[in-house]
């Protein structure tokens, strides 16, 4: 079924439901998609990415060849 189509049906039933639980799950819904996945990161997390990036930043990079080199996988 084309997307418009689906989308026209979803806001007929809406506007004709009464039942405030199925407003309130289709809420809910869309509130969970809008999160930031930074939100749901542990600390550690956020502080090893923030230090890759400032790494990444400064320069202290290798490239994925050098990196396989190291590690003995070429």
């Amino acid at each position: 079924m084309d997307i418009q189509l689906e989308k026209l049906e979803l806001i007929k039933l809406l506007a004709e439901t009464e039942n405030p639980s199925i407003i309130k799950a289709v809420k809910k819904i869309f509130q969970k998609e809008k999160k930031d996945f930074w939100d749901e990161l542990t600390d550690e997390q956020k502080e090893a990415i923030e230090e890759g990036l400032d790494d990444f930043r400064h320069g202290r990079v290798v490239s994925y060849e050098e990196m396989k080199k190291e590690f003995g996988l070429l």
